[in-house]
């Protein structure tokens, strides 16, 4: 049999050839629908949202009115008989995290749509052992967590902003908070780091903890007991608060259309 004739079709083969390309088309059609509804769900769990109504269709306005109440817990790290780190000065960090975390929730309070709690609001000692900090955000079915501490190690040179996470859910919550802070701080941007806290643990909603800078280097201690310098990096706390928010609002708006349109051309 010559080479050409391994080549011809029979018009039996080609139709058969026709058929198995328009069904891969429709394979690929399914696939790509099954990965956006895939993609639209996970997005939705990571959010912890509900917005279907009793017949399963995507509801816009619990949306809406699950944005009114935007639940802020601000945590003044350590307090009482636990002072946290010493600074250069003798100064404690319980006290730097209570003034900063008084000025965030001020701010907070002149947001619309944003409600603020305080695991603290003096120098109260809180046992680390009660995890109360992380139960109080998950009884308040609390939107975000953020505890406020000062850093310390034992070289007086080291600077630097950073800010902790543990769960996926958080590392953009992290990312947004350590960015408006270090324009703040204009110290070094230390980054964020994963790390096994309770208090970023516990939470069941995003959570982080900034380091806001380090009390034991001399000169940073002296610019972060300063009103004028707690009061930036206050309003730059409460401004990465609103830009994570509006970014939450806008991925979950996404996700609802895309599920709502998935739905639409694949019912059941």
């Amino acid at each position: 049999m010559s080479s050409s004739s391994h080549l011809y079709l029979s018009p039996l083969t080609f139709k058969q050839y026709k058929n198995a390309v328009k069904e891969g088309r429709n394979m690929k059609k399914t696939i790509l629908s099954i990965t956006l509804l895939l993609f639209s769900i996970l997005i939705l769990l990571a959010y912890g949202g509900d917005f279907r109504d009793e017949n399963n269709n995507v509801n816009y306005e619990n949306e809406k009115d699950r944005n009114t109440a935007f639940k802020v817990v601000i945590d003044p790290g350590h307090g009482g008989t636990d002072g946290g780190a010493t600074g250069a000065s003798g100064q404690y960090e319980k006290d730097f995290a209570l003034g900063v975390s008084k000025k965030v929730e001020k701010l907070l309070e002149q947001e619309p749509g944003i409600q603020v709690f305080m695991t603290r609001t003096d120098d109260s000692f809180i046992s680390s052992e009660s995890r109360y900090r992380p139960r109080y955000a998950n009884e308040l079915n609390a939107d975000l967590f953020l505890s406020i501490h000062g850093n310390t190690v034992t070289d007086p040179d080291v600077t630097g902003t950073e800010t902790y996470f543990y769960h996926k859910n958080s590392r953009r919550l992290a990312k947004i908070i350590q960015k408006h802070v270090v324009e703040a701080t204009g110290y070094r941007d230390r980054g964020i780091k994963e790390q096994n806290l309770f208090v970023v643990k516990d939470t069941e909603m995003p959570a982080a903890l900034i380091e806001v800078g380090y009390l034991t280097n001399p000169h940073d201690e002296f610019q972060m007991w300063t009103d004028d310098f707690q009061d930036n990096v206050a309003t730059s706390i409460v401004e990465g608060i609103k830009e994570y928010k509006e970014d939450s609002k806008k991925t979950r708006y996404f996700s609802m259309n895309l599920l709502g349109s998935l739905s639409k051309n694949n019912p059941e």
